[in-house]
């Protein structure tokens, strides 16, 4: 199974036909379901590890590693193409994510929400699990490929560029976010360059992966046009028959209004883009300060300070409590329109580029 006429994405030897990523979206919206479907239809599915195990309703300290294992094993029993878990850089289990996760001989391991610059020494020489950082600049990837080299001896396989358009927790200080020098169509080029002499120095080619704000086969037509080898897509495929939040989680996408979407502050210290609705509206006037920490999932999170225990609102949230929680949603979110099964929303997407050819220069909106 294979869309667009493009190369597939290749990640040394993993070979993605369709070069589309599904973005890893936590807490509990792309889990083994998800990605077992977007794998089926030769796209790269991805899982998110966020408190994957309090999801779950596994609130112990090896929780999280427990659930995270079982949806690998999961989304492998329903799938024979790749799959990705996404593994934040601030969740204070992050190793143990990683080492869960090359255990289960996932094909490659996104990682951003900070520098991953340890991500290598969890690795063992010959692996197969591929590693990916998420950056949000040429800069980023040249330090972090520097450090890399000379503690590990290790060259990314991939390169993901989010822009600022993206939904969750965003790689950008609040006044670069609507700043035209930051628009992911000056990101990528400048990334490619940056990849440029790793790839010398590698002796492979290194795919630069373009995310954030990408909605339509036109904008993935754009991309590819500029040098990106795949796009990575998460806003879109929460409208999907297989995405495993609860019905009201993806109902709030589709009723969701261009003025609905805003930044916020994250108590993980960071902004993001956010449908604000009642909960997020009390926490910002201190009525939803947290009373206990349930487990300490964020390493930059303090329970004296948070105005609201993050992984208890998204939780809420997937599980369709909205009134206790929130959805992250990228940008052009409000263009979702109705929940359809991921097959369609391929199919979908490969007419869109199609019909995009001639007009392939057009500006993101």
């Amino acid at each position: 199974m294979a869309y667009f006429d493009q190369e597939p994405l290749v990640i040394g030897d993993l070979v993605v036909p369709t070069p589309v990523v599904q973005g890893g979206m936590g807490i509990g919206v792309s889990l083994s379901n998800l990605a077992a479907a977007v794998a089926n239809e030769g796209g790269l599915g991805v899982l998110s590890a966020a408190a994957v195990g309090m999801v779950n309703k596994k609130n112990t300290p090896g929780g999280n590693i427990e659930g995270l294992r079982e949806e690998i094993r999961r989304a492998r029993a329903k799938t024979d193409g790749a799959l990705g878990v996404n593994i934040m850089v601030a969740l204070s289990d992050f190793g143990d994510m990683v080492k869960t996760s090359v255990e289960e001989g996932i094909d490659i391991i996104f990682a951003g929400a900070g520098l991953p610059l340890n991500l290598p020494s969890f690795v063992k020489k010959g692996c197969k699990t591929k590693l990916a950082p998420i950056v949000s600049s040429a800069r980023a990837i040249k330090t972090i490929a520097r450090w890399w080299r000379e503690k590990y001896d290790y060259i990314p396989d991939a390169v993901v560029v989010e822009g600022p358009l993206a939904g969750g927790h965003l790689g950008f200080h609040k006044e670069q976010i609507d700043d035209p020098a930051y628009r992911l169509e000056n990101l990528v080029p400048q990334v490619i360059d940056a990849v440029r002499p790793l790839e010398e120095q590698a002796g492979r080619k290194i795919p630069v992966i373009a995310a954030g704000g990408i909605f339509t086969g036109a904008d993935i037509r754009r991309f590819f046009n500029l040098g990106a080898s795949a796009v990575q897509m998460a806003t879109r495929f929460v409208a999907t028959d297989e995405c495993d939040a609860d019905i009201a989680f993806k109902e709030a996408y589709v009723n969701c209004k261009k003025e609905d979407i805003g930044i916020i502050e994250s108590p993980v210290g960071m902004p993001g883009r956010a449908i604000v609705n009642g909960f997020l509206s009390e926490a910002k006037q201190g009525n939803r300060r947290p009373k206990a920490c349930p487990f300490h999932c964020i390493s930059t999170c303090t329970r004296e300070t948070s105005p609201y225990c993050i992984s208890m609102a998204l939780i809420n949230a997937c599980k369709g409590r909205m009134d206790n929680g929130f959805a992250f949603i990228g940008a052009n979110g409000y263009k979702v329109k109705e929940i359809v099964p991921v097959k369609k929303l391929f199919e979908t997407l490969e007419q869109e580029y199609r019909l995009s050819g001639g007009n392939a220069g057009e500006e993101e909106t």
